[in-house]
C-alpha cells in the first residue's frame, strides 16, 4: 500500500471527499423509502447529522431546533455561552471584528473563566424546551463539569480535543483516565478525535458510546497547516470502520463511529456514509442556518489558544433556515442545504435501504469528479465551480 518517498522511508497514499465518487446501484429505490436513522445509545434519531460543538455554531436555541428536527446539537461547556451571562455582546463582537482583529479578539473574550453555574443553567434551559442536551468539553475539564452536567440533566457528553488516545503522557497533570471515566458516567460518552485503526480499537475498549473520527479537517480549523498532521477524511473514516467492525465481531458490541469534519456539501455527507459513518458531524454548513450564534461567521476550537492558535474565523453567511439546511427546499445551487434530502437521494440512486447498507456500495478512485465536464460552472462560479 506504500510508497517510496525516499531512501528508507514508504509513506501511504490517502484519500479526501473530492478525490473519490460512489458507484450507483443495480438495484434503484424510492428515495421516500429509505431510512437515513441512526441509533445511538439504544435511542434511534431520525436525523444522522451532529451539529459540532463550536460556538459559532451552537446554542441553546440553536441545541432546541436540532432535537426538533430529529437531529443532535452539542453545546460547548469551555465556551462563550458558559463563559458569559450574556453572550450576546461578545458574539457581536467576534462578528463586527475586522479579519486582523478577530484571533486576537477571541483570545481576549476566551480568557473569562467558564462559570460552572452556567453549565446548569444551559443544560436546563435546553431540557425545560424539549431539546436532547448534548455537551462537550476538553479532556482536562471533563473529571470536573461531567458530574455538574449529569446532575442538570444531560443526555449526552462528548470529551474532545485535536487527537485522543488512551495513553496520554503528562507529568505538568494528571492526564484523564478514559476507562475510570466512563465507568464513572451515567449518560453515553462521546470522545474524539482520532483517525487511526489502532487508537480507534484502543478507544472502543473504553466503554465509550460513540467516536469521533478527524482530526484538522474542519472550515474553520487550521491544524494541518500549524502541526502538519492529519489524515483526509475517506482514508480515516475507512480505518476507523474497520476498527469497528473488528472490535463488534470480537465483542457482539456495535460502537457507532462519527466522522467529524470536512464536509461542505451533501455529497461530502454521502461519501462519508460510503466510508462507514453511522453519522457525521459537521460546523460549517450549520453556521450558516439563521439560528446560529455566530451571525455568519464560524471559528475553530483552538482559535482561542493563547499561545498556538490551531483555528480561524470565517465569514460563511447565512444562507437560510436550519430546517432548510437539513431538509430544504434548497434555494442555493452548491449543495449546502437540504443535506438529509441529498442523503436519501443517493442511498435510492446506490440502492441503500439504510445506513447500513451505505457501507457497502462501491467507491471510486476519481480525481476528476468535481471538474469533469464543469468548464461553465468553474468559469462562472456556481454550482460546483464556488
Amino acid at each position: 500500500m506504500a510508497e517510496w518517498i525516499g531512501i528508507g522511508r514508504r509513506a501511504r497514499r490517502c484519500y479526501g471527499f473530492d478525490e473519490i465518487a460512489l458507484v450507483p446501484g443495480k438495484v434503484t429505490i424510492n428515495p421516500e423509502e429509505v431510512d437515513t436513522s441512526w441509533e445511538f445509545a439504544q435511542r434511534r434519531f431520525s436525523v444522522p447529522i451532529l451539529a459540532a460543538a463550536m460556538d459559532g455554531v451552537v446554542d441553546v436555541n440553536f441545541a432546541v431546533e436540532m432535537s426538533r428536527l430529529g437531529g443532535i446539537a452539542v453545546l460547548n461547556l469551555d465556551g462563550i455561552q458558559t463563559r458569559y451571562k450574556d453572550p450576546e455582546e461578545v458574539l457581536s463582537q467576534i462578528a463586527n471584528a475586522t479579519q486582523k482583529e478577530a484571533t486576537n479578539l477571541i483570545q481576549k473574550v476566551y480568557t473569562t473563566p467558564v462559570k460552572e453555574e452556567l453549565i446548569s443553567e444551559r443544560i436546563h434551559q435546553i431540557k425545560s424546551k424539549g431539546g436532547y442536551a448534548a455537551v462537550s468539553c476538553i479532556p482536562q475539564n471533563a473529571q470536573k463539569f461531567a458530574p455538574i452536567a449529569e446532575e442538570a440533566g444531560a443526555d449526552c457528553f462528548v470529551v474532545q480535543s485535536t487527537v485522543t488516545t488512551t495513553k496520554h503522557i503528562s507529568t505538568k497533570y494528571k492526564p484523564l483516565d478514559l476507562f475510570k471515566f466512563c465507568k464513572e458516567r451515567k449518560i453515553p460518552v462521546i470522545v474524539g478525535n482520532c483517525v487511526t485503526y489502532e487508537v480507534t480499537l484502543e478507544l472502543l475498549e473504553t466503554g465509550v458510546s460513540a467516536i469521533l473520527v478527524g482530526v484538522g479537517p474542519g472550515a474553520a480549523c487550521t491544524t494541518r497547516g500549524v502541526l502538519g498532521i492529519g489524515v483526509p477524511q475517506v482514508t480515516a473514516t475507512i480505518d476507523c470502520a474497520a476498527a469497528r467492525d473488528f472490535y463488534f465481531q470480537k465483542t457482539g458490541k456495535y460502537i457507532p463511529i462519527i466522522t467529524d469534519g470536512g464536509m461542505r456539501t451533501g455529497g461530502d455527507v454521502c461519501k462519508a456514509f460510503a466510508c462507514g459513518a453511522d453519522a457525521v458531524m459537521i460546523g460549517s454548513a450549520f453556521a450558516r442556518a439563521k439560528e446560529a450564534p455566530g451571525r455568519g461567521f464560524h471559528w475553530g476550537m483552538a482559535t482561542s489558544h493563547t499561545n498556538l492558535p490551531r483555528g480561524t474565523r470565517i465569514e460563511v453567511g447565512i444562507s437560510g433556515s436550519l430546517e432548510q439546511i437539513l431538509f430544504g427546499p434548497a434555494v442555493v445551487d452548491d449543495g449546502s442545504q437540504n443535506l438529509v434530502g441529498a442523503l436519501a437521494t443517493s442511498m435510492g440512486a446506490l440502492g441503500a435501504r439504510n445506513i447500513k447498507e451505505m457501507h457497502f456500495v462501491e467507491i471510486i478512485i476519481a480525481p476528476s469528479i468535481q471538474t469533469e465536464g464543469k468548464i461553465f460552472q468553474v468559469v462562472q462560479r456556481v454550482g460546483m465551480g464556488k
